[in-house]
């Protein structure tokens, strides 16, 4: 539970992080780019196997590793146009609620326990996502466009079942920060072929507070991933519990940051949604 705990604390600095981006106007992809090298350090430091590149792809989980490098930088640049085409709100509720993904396919792929209480608490986690999620409490959400919420959903949903899937089948305790590794190497390569498209479309240039938004980044996420893999490795705790308990407690931790430093004001349903969230962690972890 521990690891548990440390990764929802630091995934919940990321979006700290993020925001400050935005206060100091920090190219946000470019410092993403760059976390992505900073992190793929982290993992080569920390890594108790030694593999030399050529090595790294013969290992069993290196096609996992791959997709995932991919996904992760293709889904943040989905959240960005639909926070742009859609609206903040709706990108935070279509990339949280797609835990409800990982969650379905642990009953089917894993026999993991489903009952009556576990149900009502996956779906009160939605429920408490989407309040969380809401800027007003009279202006309902709006779906005009599904496209890009809806593949943000998947992408969200599918890293998240990929990362269970891969660690449990082909990723040993020791091989936990290669194949972090690997995935944030990948992670590097797909975002710098972004970059170049980007420099010679738009001449888009480097700035020294963007490495340094690139290291303050790279530091947490790779831990935050570290510790979330160590957490599903966990003896007696479901993917389906700590995917729930995970994101519900990010979205209640990064509520309260977001109080605390940034001075935002909560509306009655983001309330509601606190509140509901804190009950459908007790309901998951006691079902």
């Amino acid at each position: 539970m521990i690891f548990l705990i440390f990764s929802v604390f630091i995934t919940s600095l990321l979006f700290v992080i993020f925001k400050l981006f935005d206060v100091y106007k920090v190219n946000t992809f470019q410092a993403i780019v760059l976390n992505y090298a900073v992190a793929l350090c982290f993992g080569f430091v920390h890594s108790e196997i030694s593999l030399s590149v050529t090595e790294i792809p013969k290992q069993p989980w290196f096609l996992g590793a791959t997709i995932l490098g991919f996904l992760f930088i293709t889904v943040f640049l989905v959240m960005g146009i639909t926070a742009q085409k859609n609206g903040l709100s709706v990108a935070s509720v279509a990339g949280k609620m797609s835990v409800v993904i990982p969650v379905v396919l642990g009953i089917f792929l894993y026999n993991e326990s489903i009952g009556f209480v576990k149900i009502i608490g996956i779906i009160l986690a939605l429920v408490a996502v989407y309040l969380s999620s809401a800027k007003s409490d009279t202006a309902p959400v709006e779906f005009k466009n599904l496209l890009f919420p809806m593949l943000l959903f998947l992408g969200s949903g599918s890293i998240d079942t990929l990362l269970k899937y891969t660690e449990d089948t082909y990723v040993s305790k020791g091989a936990v920060p290669m194949f972090l590794s690997t995935i944030f190497g990948c992670a590097l390569l797909f975002g710098i072929s972004f970059m170049v498209i980007q420099f010679f479309s738009k001449k888009v240039k480097l700035e020294w507070k963007t490495l340094i938004g690139g290291i303050a980044l790279g530091v947490p996420n790779y831990y935050s991933m570290e510790f979330l893999l160590k957490a599903l490795q966990t003896e007696g705790l479901e993917s389906a519990t700590i995917f729930t308990i995970n994101n519900v407690s990010v979205v209640v931790l990064t509520t309260v940051f977001a109080l605390l430093f940034f001075k935002e004001k909560l509306v009655k349903k983001n309330w509601i949604g606190i509140g509901l969230a804190i009950i459908s962690i007790l309901l998951v972890v006691s079902a």
